[in-house]
């Protein structure tokens, strides 16, 4: 509850940015960029300090942490047998890069043509290109695909797992071609993941776009400011109400306002402000101020399909890690030499490739892990077992994103419809049974694969629908829900500008208008670059 508001001015400011996750920290890197420019931005979680955040598998400590995690979770979903999933959303300055998997993937170009045919000029892949290279620093140095001197570090993971070569070995066994880059615009193939490291260290939005420019006088950054509502007056933002970390209210006016809550965040703050569902709102007891009914629709997200293998005759980091002698050793070969089970992302072996040979490019991607547990949060398995997790990248499975109430710190309702159109479920049974076809090949036959999840006992087509309901999960990748259109629904147009307000954009992953091919921390960052030269040039 609000404990005090304060009505008074409380200061003004040229440019408002609500969110410090991986779009707001480059727009304040970009935005104050030129002294004439004064920059606020606002973040409701702390600072980036938190010791977890630094070290790559801190994942493990940050995700289910309300220091770093807001804690969402979806409703009861029957695609997934009416379980709920936990939906880590990064509560911290970095955001989402700060607990992610790291993982570097920009898609694939046809993702960026179709957002263009979608009346999206300037968003084609050929002119989204530059725009990922201007902010990358590629470790191996500038090319025709890559930048460097960037901001955003791409490095290759510092360690290495014999079972996981022969997971690599498997799929071009099966007909996925090896090749070392899934950065140039057709991602099929097998190759290793690149990952936004620096020298064994995560390297987050922070790190990357804050840290070098923090001392600017004209930038202002503030935490523990959680937003309230956007003050609309006449179809104008003018200003922003925020709560401090003591619950008091706040008012900061503002000559622009830019969203960068993400695909969670910037429908619920939308919608306490009165931009949404005439209906829906009302309902809620909120003045409406324009009516988008779009705001907090058209949600996407990948779900993945955790299939557990047990092994033999090989490590995986289940019996590395297993027992206080080998948590030493662990803990002895990053302190030494940043490398090792504690350097490694999520997911290191990575694959892009076809359901079917009807399929014009890949649509399924893996992350391929040393390890296996039950559900995350859980401990690992007593035994050696590997996890081989498949997503369908263009699910046409569509969800929504709905306050429950007026109240910022009420979470809402979140509902990605998973598995809910034939297709999707047909696209979750091919992935099932190409992952047996691969884990069936000779270079694995050493280890003695034998399946743990699903089980090969599950083999008929309702079988393994409801199985992939058992198995599936988020992956993290939510986006879409103020998507970007020339269409009347859309809720922004192609400069990014909200419809029918004024002196109000959005620029983060909640404007894709289709979810892009791969992990999406890379495709923010590049969004968040486009919107900023195309701001600036209006900027008056």
């Amino acid at each position: 509850m609000v404990r005090n508001r304060k009505n008074l001015l409380q200061k003004k400011v040229d440019i408002l940015v609500l969110g410090g996750g991986t779009a707001g920290c480059v727009l304040a890197n970009r935005l104050s960029a030129s002294s004439n420019r004064q920059v606020t931005l606002l973040e409701a979680g702390g600072k980036d300090s938190y010791i977890w955040l630094k070290i790559p598998v801190g994942y493990l400590y940050c995700i289910g942490n309300p220091r770093t995690d807001w804690l969402y979770r979806t409703e009861p979903e029957a695609g997934l047998n009416q379980r709920s999933l936990s939906y880590p959303r990064g509560r911290v300055m970095g955001g989402c890069s700060s607990i992610n998997g790291m993982i570097y993937m920009r898609g694939q170009a046809a993702d960026y043509d179709h957002w263009q045919s979608l009346g999206n000029p300037g968003w084609g892949w050929d002119s989204v290109l530059p725009l990922f290279k201007i902010s990358e620093d590629e470790a191996n140095g500038a090319d025709e695909w890559h930048g460097s001197g960037g901001e955003l570090r791409v490095e290759s993971q510092r360690l290495h797992w014999q079972i996981l070569d022969a997971f690599r070995d498997a799929a071009v066994q099966s007909g996925i071609p090896a090749i070392d880059d899934f950065n140039r615009g057709d991602n099929h193939g097998v190759a290793y993941f690149r990952v936004n490291q620096k020298r064994g260290l995560r390297w987050n939005g922070v790190r990357g776009f804050i840290r070098p420019i923090q001392k600017r006088q004209n930038l202002e950054i503030m935490t523990h400011c959680l937003i309230d509502r956007i003050e609309i007056k006449d179809h104008r933002a003018v200003g922003v109400w925020y709560r401090d970390l003591n619950g008091f209210e706040h008012y900061i006016a503002a000559t622009h306002i830019i969203l960068t809550a993400g695909a969670i965040g910037s429908p619920a703050i939308l919608q306490r402000s009165g931009i949404g569902d005439g209906n829906d709102l009302q309902g809620l007891g909120i003045d409406l101020n324009h009516h988008a009914p779009s705001v907090g629709q058209n949600l996407q997200d990948h779900l993945q399909l955790r299939a557990i293998y047990r092994v033999k005759n090989v490590p995986t980091l289940n019996i590395r890690a297993k027992g206080w002698l080998g948590k030493v050793g662990i803990a002895l070969e990053y302190g030494l030499k940043q490398s090792g089970p504690m350097a490694m992302a999520p997911s290191q072996l990575g694959i892009f490739a076809k359901s079917d040979s009807q399929q014009p490019r890949a649509n399924l991607q893996y992350h391929v892990q040393p390890l296996s547990l039950e559900k995350f949060g859980e401990g690992l398995h007593d035994f050696p077992a590997i996890t081989a997790s498949v997503c369908h990248l263009q699910p046409e499975s569509r969800g929504t994103v709905m306050i429950r109430d007026r109240n910022p710190e009420s979470a809402p309702a979140i509902k990605p419809n998973y598995l809910s159109t034939l297709s999707d479920q047909e696209t979750a049974v091919k992935a099932i049974e190409l992952t047996r076809r691969i884990v069936a090949q000779p270079a694995l036959a050493a280890y003695e694969p034998s399946e743990w999840r699903p089980g090969a006992h599950v083999t008929a087509h309702g079988e393994l629908v409801k199985a992939a309901g058992d198995i599936g999960t988020t992956i993290f990748h939510p986006v879409g829900t103020c998507r970007m259109g020339a269409d009347a629904g859309a809720v922004v147009d192609s400069s990014l500008k909200v419809k029918g307000v004024e002196n109000l954009w959005i620029a983060d992953a909640s404007i894709m208008p289709r979810i892009t091919s791969g992990n999406t921390n890379a495709p923010t960052v590049m969004i968040a670059e486009k919107f900023c030269r195309e701001f600036l040039k209006g900027y008056g």
